[in-house]
Parts: C-alpha cells; structure tokens; sequence
C-alpha cells in the first residue's frame, strides 16, 4: 500500500513566486520539516485518515465550536487544518522579541493616549484618530490601572510576506481570541501525530498559561478578591474559549449580571452573599461594560464599572478603552511612535499602510489603486476576513473616472489604503494531497512577573484556496496548530507543577446564575426522565390494545395532557424535546463548571432524541425508543452522580432532581392512586417509578392503594418515594449557606423541614387525593423559596 505522505510531497509545488514554509525557491524540503516529513512518511493513506479522524474526533467530543459573524445563532464545529506549521525556534526567538517589543510600543501608547496625550500634542497622530475614535473612551482619561500597566494580555495577526520576512498585519487588545482555541488545536495534532510529536523537540504552551495565571493572581493585581473571566454570555462567537480557559486555569466564568458594584468595589452575587472581585480578564468589548458611564444600550454589562476602576479596586484585562490601539489608521503612523516612545525602531514592521486622511496618502493611494485594499480606519477587522467592509482598489478602480478621487476626498478620514500582499504558504491536506495555501498566524503575548512572553506557537489560520482573502474560518478557512521545533530537548511544564501556590475559593463561592443554571438542569433531566417513564407505559399499552379509548390510556393520556404533553401530535411529542433543550441550555450557561464527558452525553441525549422524535411511531416502536432514551439519561445522571464534586454546586443540581422528582411522582399518586383509579392504575404506577420488583418483594398481597401509597409516597428507603425526596432535600439544604446569617435555620431550611415532617408523619390510611393536591403547591413553593433566598 501507498504511503500517504512521502508520495505527494514530490507533487507538491509553491505558488509562483509566494515563500512557502515547508519547501525553499529550489523545491527543497527546509530543515525543520524534515523529520516530521520523514516520520509521517511511514504512514499507510489508511493509517493518516484514521489519525485524523481521531483529531476530529476528539474536537467534536469535547464540543470545540465558534459561531459566525453572519447572525446566525449556530454553533459550528471548531475546523481544523491536520497538518501543523513547523517553525524552527531560532527564528522564532526573533518573532518574539518584535512582538515583545511591540507589546511595550501598545502599552505606552495606551499610557499616552489616557494620560497626557504628547502623541498627539507633538504631531505624531492625527487628532481626528483619537477624538474621532469609538475606542477612545473619555471617562477613563487620567485613570492609571491597578500596577500601573494598561496592557496585560495582547495578540498579533502575522504573516511572512514576498520578502520573506514576518509583517504584523494587525494588533489586538480589546479583548484578544484564540488563546483557547490554540490549546485545543495542540490537543488535537498531538491526537493525529501521537508519537510523532512527542519525538520531535516542540515547545509546549502550559508554561505560558501558568505564567499568565501566576501574574493574574499576584498581589500587584489582584488584592484579595476573586479572580474572573468576563463573557458576553453563551450567543459569543468565542464562548467556547471563554469556558475553556476559565475552567484550564480554574478561576470563575462570570457574566456581567453576575457583578454589582457596591461602595465603588465589585462583587459577585454568590449563594453566600456578595464577594469581593479583583481582577477580570475581559471578553466583551470595553464599551458594553458599564451601562451607566458608557454604552447606555448594553444588557450585558454592570452599571458602576468604571467608577470601581476609576477608585483602583479592579484591574481590567486589558484595560478599558484599549481597542484603540487596535485602530487601523495609527499602523501608518507606528514607525514614528516607537523611535518616539521606545526610542528604537519597529523590528518587526506593519503591513504598508496609508491614511485616506492625509491628503498626500490619498493621493498616492489614489494613484496606486489596483495594488490597494480600501477599508475602514477605524474598523478591527482585518482586511482578510469576512468583514464585508473591505474591497480591492483594482475593483474601485472600475468605476467612472474621477468618481474615485472624489469618493476618497469625501470620505477619506474614514479610510485606509494598505498593500496588498500575497501572504506566504504552509501545506494544507486537501483532497488526498499536500497543497500550499496562505495562511497567517495569531501569535499571543502575556504580561508575567518577568515581563511579556509569548506563546511558543499560537495557532495558524489557513485560507481555503490559494486567495489572501479566504483565510477567515467564516470564508472556508481553517486553524492550524503552529509547532515550534527546538533543536534540543524541550521541558514539559503543565499547570500542575505549582498547583499548592493556587488559593482555592471556598465551595459557597457559587455565583448565583451558576446555582440558578445548576437548579433548573437538575429540574429539566428528572423531568425528562419522568415524563418518558410516562410515555413508555402508556405506549407499552397502547402496542396490546391499540385502543386510545381505553379508560386506563384515555386517563394517562388526559394526565399528559394537563402537563402540556400532548399525544396526539407525535409519539414522542415536541414537548419531550423542549425539556430536553433547555437541560442542554442550562448546561451551556455553566461549561466552565460541566465536565466534557458530561457535556457529551448531554448532547449526544439531545441529538438521538430529536432524531427519534421525528420518525418514531405509536406503540412498540415507540417504547423502545424511549428504552433507548432512558439508558442514555442514566447514562448522564451516573457522569455527573460519580465525577461531579460534591460542592455547593452539587447541592443546587441535587435539589433541582430531589424537587422534581417528588413533584412527578405526587402528581401521578394524586391521578391514579383515588378511590376513582381505573383498573391497571396502581400497576401502571409501579412500572413508571420502577418498583414492581420492589412491591413484590416487600408485600405479599396484590397492589392496591394503600400498598401503592406506602412504597411510592411514605418509604424512605425508596429512591422513587416523595418521601425520600423530601429526606435528601432537606439534607442538601442544611449544608446550604445560609446568607442572611439567620440564627436558627434559613426559610428555605425551615420550610423544607415542614413540608418534609407534614409527609413524615401520615400513614397510607390518612393520605387522600386533597393531601396530593396540597402537597404540590408546597414543592411548588420550595422552589419559589429557594429562588428568592438565592437565585
């Protein structure tokens, strides 16, 4: 059989006149390349299709995903390029000192821009670019942050130009991406080239990380309070990532509800009360922060923010306001400012860049169109995404003469003009061949104890053709890992080396939406599982008789109906679906707390019940989808019961169950255990909660209602009696905090114990369909408690 390598990489051919990365101007294979190219050579076509389908494999079990800037509310699968650019680590080290170098050009700047504006003053920047600018937020001016640097956690898009030599395409501070998704991009070649990689000399990424959260946490920053990540909330684009590092790195993911500023000091609403925030590493734009002093219209952030920056009790990562470095105009500008601020010139220069407000650039851009890309001054995105706000100058230049002289004249402070420049190419695995495509990388620079670091590697977008303009993921681009090879032995650092230097938060430490999301999926799943034990009776049924009207099915079927199931529409009914997305929903809001395999079932439960509900039919086939359902539900349910920490957290998703478990089998005992239960109601009971076994065991007598009321409603031994319910309640409910420092027992303690000793104390005789009745509204009220002593 063919080797699936080393049979193409002869065919393999750069673009004229483009630097590839895996082959020089002669053709020749370049060093570093090497001994990957020759291990992988080995490897039967066979063999690489199933490495990479382990790779994929591993990207759809952990639930890598990102959605695109097109509106749409989609997740799409995180899509990754197998084979990895390989960078030889001499030539990195050069990189990373320009970027560490451009790092401190970006703080001083920030450091100008906020304090006294000399850029400006001076005449290295244009005016307009600062007062003009959405990102210069004027209520931050004059505000020095916590530790006294602006910057903590930058990236940079890079690419090797025709000349061979690396350019920075543009810089990113607001609130730089990727950092997670380079993470995964490791886990994921390391998988397809398992020992490969580990036999090649390639920098690992952890010590990066752990250097980061050592400065995160260090008294220069952080006081304190708590450490956070700051999301927009589960419908970003990156949210992924923002669970991902939060949880990598073990600190809190919170929303901006989640905070509230009190005495200029912000806190995290949690199950115990308020607690002090220190730091937060910012995801969302600066903008929408703080309602109050920036963008009225925001519902994601917290009123008082700034203030709280403004008194020095929060360091903002990065701080706030500096998008505008990010602005594409001030690239033109930049080989000024460093001689200025840092005294040194660029070492790593800026894509060719000309202001359209400066009359002299316009008309060189003017005079240069078809070698021009026209895109906004002020816009983040670069010129080769799929921002829709940018165009060729040769497509420009097709209009009516004069028309473009006038047009730039006009709108001229709004734009740039920046050359465009075929990027250079890495191999890509495309159709069963090595073929050259452009790509550029997204390196990452973190503030440490010692200073900037950068990541050894980042992450490589790979266009989807050989056009500069596809290397965006939203235009069919994909994401590469970046290998930096070493000639000698690496160390291998992970996060676990210091992990006795790492303060670990008290359980009670739960935010408050975590607990609420925790509540309310252990409340969708038991419902779910309750509703189909439920449908599976009565489908068993339904496959002997085939006969709606029969009483006992009519009755189940009314009941379904009371509950909002209704049968008449599918055998497995839209309903079913809906608890089952909104347990996927509350579990999405909370990733950073919910394990991967967890994750995975939960979704893998989803997708097989909304295959099943489309095409399954009444009866027998019905029931044994539901069989089938069930399984995959104990499934989950036996993740979360034997890997879930049993922490506050715990404690919220065990009442959400325990509640409505004891709410499910209420309702049922008060609809078919009466005085008026048709015949087969006692043993349709048993079936659904899973005791016939369990009765014939314990009573010698055939069913009736008071056997059934005994077992289902007073055992306490029985993990499906209400009883029982009430008994573990009550047990997580003591160990609840109690944030109003009650002196006896919160009302959420004090009424579970009442509703708990109510049940406690009747016998099988003394229970009727009125105590059934009465005995819901009270479980309804314990939830409603609960909300309003910790939700």
């Amino acid at each position: 059989m063919e080797t699936a390598l080393a049979m193409r990489t002869g065919d393999y051919k750069p673009l004229p006149g483009v630097p590839d990365e895996m082959v020089d101007a002669d053709g020749n294979v370049r060093p570093v390349w090497k001994a990957f190219l020759n291990a992988a050579s080995g490897l039967k076509a066979a063999d690489l299709a199933e490495r990479f389908a382990r790779a994929d494999r591993y990207l759809r079990d952990a639930g890598v995903f990102y959605r695109a800037y097109d509106g749409q509310d989609d997740a799409r699968a995180w899509p990754f390029s197998h084979i990895p650019v390989i960078i030889d680590d001499k030539e990195w080290q050069g990189l990373a000192e320009g970027l560490k170098q451009r790092a401190d050009l970006l703080e001083a700047m920030m450091a100008d821009f906020y304090g006294e504006n000399r850029l400006v003053a001076e005449g290295f920047i244009p005016p307009a670019l600062v007062a003009s600018n959405s990102e210069f937020l004027r209520p931050l001016v004059g505000v020095t942050p916590p530790g006294g640097h602006f910057l903590h956690f930058v990236s940079f898009e890079v690419g090797r130009g025709p000349d061979g030599n690396w350019w920075v395409l543009a810089d990113r501070a607001q609130a730089p991406s990727g950092a997670g998704f380079a993470l995964e991009n490791r886990v994921a070649a390391s998988r397809a080239f398992s020992g490969i990689y580990g036999e090649m000399h390639v920098r690992r990424v952890a010590s990066f990380f752990g250097a980061f959260r050592e400065a995160l946490q260090s008294d220069a920053l952080g006081g304190e309070g708590r450490i956070g990540v700051l999301t927009p909330g589960p419908a970003n684009e990156t949210y992924y990532e923002h669970a991902y590092i939060a949880r990598y790195l073990g600190i809190s993911l919170l929303e901006g509800e989640d905070l509230m500023v009190v005495n200029d000091k912000v806190m995290v609403r949690t199950v115990a009360g308020p607690m002090p925030v220190s730091v937060l590493w910012r995801r969302l734009d600066a903008s929408f922060t703080d309602p109050l002093e920036l963008n009225p219209n925001s519902r994601i952030g917290t009123p008082g923010i700034v203030s709280a920056i403004r008194a020095g009790n929060l360091t903002m990562v990065n701080a706030l306001g500096s998008g505008i470095v990010e602005t594409r105009a001030l690239l033109a500008f930049l080989p000024a400012v460093s001689r200025r601020l840092l005294n040194e010139d660029l070492k790593i220069p800026s894509i060719a860049t000309w202001w359209c407000g400066q009359e002299a650039e316009r008309q060189h851009v003017a005079a240069n169109l078809d070698e021009m890309l026209i895109g906004p001054a002020y816009s983040r995105m670069p010129f080769f995404d799929d921002s829709g706000q940018s165009f060729t100058g040769e497509k420009l230049g097709k209009r009516r003469p004069g028309a473009v002289e006038r047009w730039l004249e006009r709108r001229g402070p709004f734009l740039v003009g920046q050359e465009a420049v075929k990027l250079s190419t890495a191999p890509a695995f495309v159709d069963g061949k090595l073929t050259p495509h452009p790509f550029s990388l997204r390196v990452f620079a973190a503030r440490t104890r010692d200073g900037w670091t950068i990541m050894p590697g980042g992450f490589a977008r790979i266009g989807s053709s050989d056009d500069v303009a596809a290397i965006a993921m939203q235009q069919g681009g994909r994401a590469a890992d970046v290998w930096v090879v070493s000639e000698t032995p690496v160390g291998k650092p992970t996060l676990l080396t210091r992990e006795s230097r790492v303060p670990r938060n008290k359980p009670a430490n739960l935010p408050s939406r975590a607990a609420d999301n925790l509540f309310w999926l252990g409340r969708y799943i038991e419902r779910a599982e309750g509703n189909l034990r439920i449908l599976r009776a009565w489908h068993s049924r339904f496959a002997e008789s085939d006969d709606r009207s029969q009483i006992l099915l009519a009755r189940v079927e009314a009941y379904l109906d009371q509950i909002g199931i209704d049968l008449t529409e599918a055998a497995l009914p839209q309903s079913l679906l809906q608890d089952i997305d909104s347990a996927v929903y509350s579990a999405g809001n909370i990733r950073d707390r919910f394990s991967p395999d967890g994750w995975l079932a939960l979704n893998d439960l989803s997708k097989t019940t909304r295959r099943f509900v489309d095409v399954v039919k009444p009866g027998d086939d019905a029931a044994h989808a539901i069989t089938v359902l069930l399984r995959k539900l104990a499934g989950f349910a036996g993740l979360v019961h034997e890997n879930m920490y049993r922490s506050t957290g715990w404690r919220f998703l065990s009442i959400g169950r325990y509640l409505e478990r004891g709410l499910h089998m209420t309702r049922l005992l008060g609809e078919l255990s009466g005085e008026d239960a048709p015949d087969g109601a006692f043993d349709i009971l048993l079936e659904i909660a899973d005791n016939v076994m369990t009765h014939r065991r314990h009573y010698n007598v055939n069913t009736d209602r008071l056997t059934i009321t005994d077992l289902l409603a007073l055992d306490p031994q029985n993990p499906r009696s209400v009883l029982f319910q009430l008994n573990e309640m009550l047990a997580e409910v003591e160990k609840l905090p109690d944030r109003e420092r009650h002196v006896l027992m919160s009302p959420l303690h004090r009424e579970t114990m009442r509703v708990q000793a109510g049940l406690a104390v009747m016998t099988a005789n003394s229970i009727s369909t009125d105590f059934y009745v009465t005995l819901e509204r009270d479980f309804e009220a314990l939830s409603d408690c609960l909300a309003q002593s910790y939700l």
